[in-house]
């Protein structure tokens, strides 16, 4: 370890009385090529016994791991702190017969500081792109049954399916990550929040190929915040509806947000199929569209890949609120509400929304309506079509 680390970690254990645990110490080598996986479970484990309260360190350089199950619970609030790169295997195969390449389960009481992980999934791509038979891929960061989380300031580059995600978590803060893959990466969704409540996101940089945040059944209570998100395919609620007996998804904030060329704006979407599922109690406010295909878009009628149900949506969506929303749409449909015909969206209101279609033929934007009920106030540009 360097002089500079070492300086780095002694300030780091006066700032925190913490015991500290560097995955260098248990065998691990920042050379980029050298398997440290062995040691950075193994400085988990130790620091997860710990009553002592710990630290476990990544010093500057490169560490190749393959799938990191970090377990808990643990004896006292854990730390894991990144000051170097973490990289995938380049066989693909290596985490991609996982689901998760770095999971946290059961650990309450954790943060995560900075660093970088690259899961290098270009080659996961190419097995998708090709239609070839490859793996179901590996989720880069997952926090799975954790509760009292902070992830900050990590960038993920390149992950094979999402680069984040949160499952059946509680208060769970995410803040000032950075995420890149390039537009075209399938699926690379950039943080993913399925059956969790109390999940913030804050002031974070996201490109991607697939939707800058998805938000799946069973999420409640979500605000996310300073979002700058393109390329990629916008924050989506859903996709809702894929069974009978699925969650809702309720009390949800997006806010002070800024997407460039991104497929859509602020989506909800839900397959043509019965279910029990809802969507309510959803904000989107003060937010910037810069040449985005669907500023504002409820899809009931979602099919991405041609293998349609072509029913009718069971999914409810309720209390939807569109406010202080600006900029220029790249498709003339800037506002379509395209809901159910058994259950019609209602609660829907527009405030002070300003979209105009961005086209060299100089066409006017639209708003199109398909059994959607609502009000609007104040100016809105495209005309309501309720």
């Amino acid at each position: 370890m360097t002089h500079t680390s070492v300086s780095l970690l002694f300030l780091l254990c006066l700032l925190c009385p913490c015991l500290a645990y560097n995955v260098v110490s248990f065998g691990a080598r920042g050379d980029g090529w050298t398997d440290s996986t062995s040691a950075f479970l193994r400085a988990w484990s130790a620091a997860c016994r710990s009553t002592s309260q710990p630290n476990v360190y990544v010093p500057r350089g490169t560490y190749l791991v393959r799938t990191l199950n970090l377990y808990g619970p643990c004896q006292r609030r854990m730390e894991f702190r990144i000051d170097g790169t973490l990289v995938a295997p380049a066989n693909y195969n290596a985490i991609g017969n996982s689901e998760f390449w770095i999971m946290f389960y059961k650990v309450s009481g954790l943060s995560v500081y900075g660093g970088t992980i690259n899961a290098k999934g270009h080659g996961y791509w190419s097995c998708r792109k090709g239609g070839k038979s490859c793996p179901q891929g590996a989720r880069s960061i997952q926090f799975m049954w954790c509760n009292n989380v902070l992830l900050k300031g990590l960038t993920s580059l390149h992950s094979q399916r999402v680069h984040v995600g949160i499952g059946y978590s509680s208060n769970v803060r995410v803040e000032k990550v950075k995420i890149t893959a390039p537009s075209g990466s399938p699926n690379t969704d950039g943080i993913h929040v399925q059956n969790s409540r109390g999940i913030t996101i804050y002031g974070s940089i996201i490109q991607t190929g697939d939707d800058c945040i998805s938000i799946g059944p069973g999420s409640m209570n979500m605000w996310i915040e300073q979002i700058g998100c393109g390329p990629g395919h916008g924050i989506s609620i859903g996709s809702l509806g894929s069974s009978n007996n699925e969650a809702g998804v309720a009390n949800i904030t997006v806010t002070n947000s800024v997407f460039t060329k991104t497929q859509n704006g602020v989506r909800i979407k839900s397959w043509a199929r019965p279910s029990g599922g809802y969507a309510r109690n959803l904000m989107f406010t003060n937010l910037i569209m810069r040449n985005v295909g669907y500023p504002i878009l409820i899809d009931q009628n979602y099919c991405p890949h041609n293998n349609c149900p072509r029913q009718n949506s069971g999914v409810k969506v309720s209390q939807v609120t569109y406010k202080n929303v600006k900029g220029t749409s790249s498709t003339q449909q800037a506002i379509k509400f395209d809901c159910s015909y058994s259950n019609p969206c209602t609660g829907i209101r527009l405030q002070d929304i300003k979209l105009t279609h961005n086209d060299r033929f100089r066409r006017p934007a639209v708003s199109y309506c398909r059994n959607a009920r609502g009000r609007r106030g104040g100016t809105v540009i495209p005309r309501s079509c309720f």
